[in-house]
């Protein structure tokens, strides 16, 4: 790939940043494998635990645990952490 084409796709305007860019991307592409891996693993636990809950005779949200767990997002990340968890509780939820 020519300077130019990869300056185009990176935004950069040297081939120094350049290669900063791309070998952040390529850390980036791995750090977001392992945190789809990890909503995978989190989604099966809470699969566990919500079968555990429904055959015990409970319901398979709890309300509380919930808001630990969107408290515990905003804490750590501000308000776009809330969001996050909004959506991780959604998808560990399954079909409700």
């Amino acid at each position: 790939m020519t300077v130019t084409a990869t300056t185009d796709k990176t935004g950069a305007r040297t081939p120094e940043a350049v290669g900063v860019i791309e070998n952040a991307r390529e850390r980036i592409d791995a750090l977001d494998d392992r945190i789809i891996g990890l909503i995978q693993e989190r989604m099966a636990v809470s699969a566990v635990i919500q079968e555990a809950r429904i055959t015990s005779g409970g319901r398979r949200v709890n309300l509380s645990r919930e808001m630990e767990i969107l408290g515990h997002y905003r804490d750590a990340l501000g308000k776009p952490g809330t969001t996050l968890a909004m959506t991780l509780l959604e998808l560990c939820r399954g079909r409700v």
